[in-house]
């Protein structure tokens, strides 16, 4: 692969790298979600690259080995500032665009809703756009179910949950929520980036801040408000985010589930580079 890494100072955080085609191609800014890490775009970045953008996918705040935040804040609007900041910091203008996963897809809409000239399209997955997500999260008991780990997040006891068994948690999230696909590439690597203590409590720290003030003024109403052409994709087994919750202009991936970039690459990124170029 001709993937490189790097690091670069945005918003008072070092950020570590991955990053694939020329200097001077649009921004392509690419957000991972948890329990993932920037290594979960390795099959997107060498494709956007050859499509002529400047493809970085960053590890975000918190996630080694990017530093852990100075001022302890995972907020949204911490989030959103940071993907700003990584904008001027890595050369983009007006042609940047935003590909978010997951917690990347919330950050992406916070992103794009508040700093709208800096992003002329958004792409997203895993978690849909609009009031719907949150709509279940307070209503609907099959979504409470999936998403029981936010609420184990809140006690200070799911530090050590998490950590146990050399973080077994995580390999039964990927194992849940992307049924039947072998993760022995890409559970490692997000290991390898929640492994210290103080990158956990980073992880889990965007779960802690999320019912929190200070994030409910940035991406609360999940891009409700993003003026950009936007696509959305979700897999059709997702076992964090339910199907049914995708809303009308979803694009589904039959045959994939939350984890749906790593697990049918040739159909996303394909769908991604036909939206990109329209």
């Amino acid at each position: 692969m001709s993937i490189g890494d790097g690091t670069v100072e945005a918003n008072g955080v070092t950020y570590g790298y991955l990053a694939d085609g020329p200097e001077d191609g649009p921004l392509a800014l690419c957000l991972h979600g948890f329990p993932d890490c920037a290594w979960t775009w390795r099959h997107l970045l060498p494709d956007l690259a050859a499509a002529g953008y400047r493809a970085v996918a960053p590890f975000l705040r918190g996630y080694a080995p990017t530093s852990v935040a100075p001022d302890g804040r995972y907020d949204g609007a911490a989030l959103a500032d940071d993907v700003g900041a990584l904008h001027t910091a890595l050369g983009g203008d007006s042609r940047a665009v935003l590909i978010g996963h997951d917690w990347g897809a919330v950050i992406a809409y916070a992103a794009s809703t508040a700093q709208p000239d800096k992003w002329s399209k958004v792409v997203a997955s895993a978690v849909p756009p609009g009031p719907a997500f949150i709509t279940a999260l307070l209503t609907d008991y099959r979504q409470q179910k999936r998403s029981w780990y936010m609420f184990l997040f809140q006690m200070p006891l799911a530090d050590i949950i998490v950590a146990g068994n050399d973080l077994a948690f995580i390999d039964g999230l990927w194992e849940d929520w992307s049924p039947g696909y072998d993760a022995s590439d890409d559970v490692p690597r997000v290991k390898d980036s929640l492994r210290d203590p103080a990158n956990l409590s980073a992880a889990l720290g965007y779960y802690r801040a999320m019912f929190g003030e200070a994030s409910a003024g940035a991406g609360a109403d999940l891009g409700s408000g993003a003026t950009q052409p936007r696509l959305y994709l979700h897999g059709a087994n997702d076992g964090c985010v339910g199907v049914e919750w995708a809303g009308p202009t979803a694009e589904v991936i039959q045959d994939a589930g939350h984890f749906l970039h790593v697990e049918k690459p040739v159909e996303v990124n394909q769908r991604i580079l036909e939206f990109l170029a329209s």
